[in-house]
């Protein structure tokens, strides 16, 4: 089978981490992949910020866990490295092109023996007061809003494929 569509059907979201460090190096070339993700009139809007100190890690966990209403949970499941994308909400494609860095993030990921997993719940936490003083503390622009937290890190166990459903493709001849 091609390497690419093979990648593209072995990778699983990972909710389950050890504590190893994603090397600088293999963390340089996810990220990259990011860079080459697809944007409307190619004008690479998405921003991705990484968080790989605990105590940042920590604190953007807490918000998320607060929006989603389970205060003390974890939702980055112990990942090492969060890689939180953005995008600038003054252009109408920010969801679509945010998107699509997160999946070359996390297939750039998987292709690299790294495992990841899209967290959710960005949006609330960017648009909240906390999340405008985060992105006012790292010196960006208001107008970016959250898309997806990629989490990143070695998986302790990973889930096998469930079976796709019927009717996930129609032909319309």
């Amino acid at each position: 089978m091609n390497e690419v569509l093979d990648c593209l059907k072995t990778r699983r979201s990972i909710r389950s981490y050890d504590e190893r460090q994603v090397p600088d190096d293999v963390l340089a070339m996810i990220l990259e992949a990011g860079t080459y993700a697809p944007t409307a009139m190619n004008r690479q809007i998405p921003v991705m910020v990484v968080l790989r100190k605990k105590e940042d890690i920590e604190e953007l966990e807490k918000m998320n866990a607060a929006v989603m209403g389970r205060p003390g949970s974890h939702p980055f499941y112990g990942a090492p490295t969060v890689v939180v994308v953005l995008a600038d909400a003054s252009f109408g494609t920010w969801v679509d092109d945010g998107a699509l860095v997160m999946g070359n993030l996390m297939n750039a990921a998987h292709a690299l023996g790294v495992g990841s997993c899209w967290i959710n719940r960005a949006r609330e936490e960017f648009d909240s007061p906390e999340g405008k003083a985060l992105l006012k503390k790292w010196g960006l622009s208001e107008t970016l809003r959250g898309v997806g937290h990629c989490i990143l890190g070695y998986a302790k166990e990973v889930p096998e494929a469930k079976k796709r459903k019927d009717g996930y493709i129609v032909y319309i001849d």
